[in-house]
């Protein structure tokens, strides 16, 4: 059974960084190439599409908001995914839940939330100003 637990979620002021990590069970990512992402809920708002990364060829997806201050990566021997936050503003305020799906989902630039299959259950990200 795969299961995902996000942690590192946090209370930073504007212009601080955050690393989130998202621990994988079930599989490894390193023998079982996956469609990895990053999804953020802000109170009152839609889940919205951060990052996807294709853990078999390491390409990335970014959002237009945080390209250039996010970036998402995997630890092979740790069987996880990160996402290191900088220059966070305070409308990068959300829950922040990784996601995972088959290889294939990464071929779209903003993949359809729909096809991630397990998410995990969330962890929180507040920026104050």
């Amino acid at each position: 059974q795969v299961k995902l637990v996000e942690s590192g979620g946090g209370s930073v002021q504007a212009g601080g960084s955050l690393r989130l990590s998202c621990a994988v069970s079930g599989y490894t990512l390193s023998r079982t190439p996956s469609c990895m992402g990053w999804f953020r809920q802000a109170p009152g708002k839609e889940r919205e599409g951060v990052t996807t990364i294709n853990t078999g060829a390491d390409t990335t997806y970014y959002a237009t908001s945080v390209e250039g201050r996010f970036y998402i990566s995997r630890d092979a021997a740790k069987n996880t995914v990160f996402l290191q936050m900088n220059s966070l503003k305070p409308e990068d305020t959300a829950m922040y839940y990784c996601a995972t799906a088959p290889r294939y989902v990464c071929a779209d630039s903003d993949p359809d939330q729909s096809s991630f299959v397990t998410w995990g259950q969330g962890t929180q990200v507040t920026v104050s100003s």
